[in-house]
């Protein structure tokens, strides 16, 4: 009867012990697990945030001037080039929209230049950039002024060419290259940002299922010891516990895969996308000013048609092709590809696009880009044609007209359908960085409030079984 009694003490003594560690150690997991969920979700959120505030905007605004400021020098020599012996002799409408365009290429690189100096904090070789390129813009404008106001005065073209050559020099050596530096590190900072945010989410879903499988495993001990010690089959509420935790687990696996996943759909899938056709719209500018240039400086025109090729070959490369090879050549290679999407005989960032091809539309809107380069190509040829055959008025006039069927009309149609694709690429990125933010916002609380619930419900399950040890 001793040896009985004693093991009835021991009993009594032991299982609510037992019973009180596997609550413990339920209670702490599901913490554990519903901490971790929140601080990867206000990770997450963070991470969108940059995204959508900071990265991306940062990237686009350093090309945006990079295109600003090929397009302002090129509208400086249409102004040049349109505005005649002091006047006389004066294109109307190529010289008002050249002047129009200018100013808002000039009021788009102050408001550039304001941005990329405030995201260049805490970088102190992009915030020396910026202040380099606006110390050398100002001194760039100085110099087109002057090319702008001697060419107003009769006789005053050379001393206007001269100071244009000297502006379009510190474009050329200064000015492009300290914009192209902050494209590239703002996109490689974008990306070393992305990368990290990646992996993040990836060792913390591990984590989260570790975790997860983990407390699982403890329910199920404590469900095994309370059908075994008390001779019940299922505790109801530790079965509605475990059965709550489960769905937090699968909903806190499905955030970050989620999240993973509409990360690199809006960095890989369009915002790669949206960095190669905006370097490719910059591209354009330049190629476009080195036509004006071309016609405006008689003296330099190897030198601008040798320019206008190195720029043809960036944006649809074709080894070894002259401007007398360039149109053949790419009438060629197109019908190729357009046979065969993986034939890589043309290189360049219409190609970087090509094969990044993701979303619906974006196909027929990136050829539909390549074809309208091709008609703005063909009229390149016939500007220099018409130059050759001492037509340099008609020359002129195709050049800048903004007649249906002039050069300037079809560099429109170009732009127009390079604004298409990239308006599909820049839609996606907004999409997916919504959907991430809804993906959070969705299953988060959901995730969180289980996780809660299978702590009080656990609580409960055990509180009859304790109290029969009171």
């Amino acid at each position: 009867m001793a040896v009985q009694a004693a093991l009835r003490r021991r009993y009594r003594a032991t299982v609510p012990t037992r019973l009180r560690l596997l609550r413990a150690a339920t209670v702490l997991l599901t913490g554990a697990l519903a901490v971790l969920l929140l601080v990867a979700g206000l990770t997450t959120l963070g991470t969108w945030g940059g995204v959508a505030d900071r990265d991306a905007p940062r990237t686009t605004s350093a090309a945006d001037l990079d295109l600003a400021l090929n397009d302002m020098d090129a509208q400086a020599a249409n102004i040049l080039l349109a505005n005649g012996d002091a006047g006389q002799g004066r294109l109307k409408t190529p010289y008002e929209k050249a002047v129009g365009f200018y100013g808002d290429a000039r009021r788009r690189i102050g408001h550039d230049l304001r941005t990329l100096a405030v995201a260049a904090q805490g970088s102190r070789a992009d915030e020396k950039t910026v202040e380099t390129l606006t110390d050398d813009f100002a001194e760039y404008q100085e110099l087109i002024g002057r090319a702008l106001a001697n060419d107003d005065h009769h006789g005053g073209r050379p001393a206007a060419l001269t100071d244009y050559r000297r502006a379009t020099g510190l474009l050329r050596t200064r000015l492009l290259p300290a914009a192209r530096t902050l494209v590239s590190s703002n996109d490689a900072a974008f990306d070393a940002a992305y990368s990290s945010a990646r992996h993040t989410l990836a060792t913390r879903l591990d984590a989260v299922l570790a975790l997860g499988a983990l407390l699982l495993a403890v329910l199920g001990v404590l469900q095994w010891y309370l059908a075994r010690r008390f001779r019940r089959i299922l505790n109801p509420g530790v079965l509605a516990a475990t059965f709550c935790t489960l769905f937090a687990v699968v909903l806190g696996a499905q955030l970050l895969s989620t999240s993973a996943e509409q990360l690199r759909v809006a960095r890989r899938d369009a915002f790669d996308s949206v960095v190669a056709l905006s370097r490719a719209r910059a591209v354009a500018y330049d190629a476009n000013a080195d036509e004006s240039r071309y016609l405006l400086d008689p003296q330099r025109r190897g030198q601008y048609a040798d320019a206008f090729l190195a720029k043809s070959q960036q944006l649809y490369g074709l080894k070894g092709a002259t401007l007398a090879t360039y149109d053949a050549r790419l009438a060629a290679t197109w019908q190729t590809y357009e046979g065969d999407h993986q034939d890589l005989r043309f290189t360049g960032e219409f190609r970087r696009e090509l094969d990044n091809i993701t979303f619906p539309g974006e196909r027929a809107a990136a050829e539909k880009t390549v074809e309208t380069y091709a008609v703005y190509q063909r009229d390149d040829r016939k500007i220099r044609a018409l130059l050759a055959a001492g037509k340099e008025r008609e020359a002129v006039e195709f050049c800048m007209g903004w007649q249906p069927g002039t050069s300037n009309t079809h560099f429109g149609a170009w732009m127009a359908a390079l604004d298409r694709v990239e308006g599909i690429n820049r839609a996606h990125f907004t999409s997916s960085v919504e959907d991430g933010r809804s993906a959070l916002g969705d299953l988060l609380p959901w995730a969180a409030g289980l996780l809660c619930v299978a702590m009080v419900l656990t609580a409960l399950g055990l509180r009859p079984r304790l109290a029969e040890f009171r």
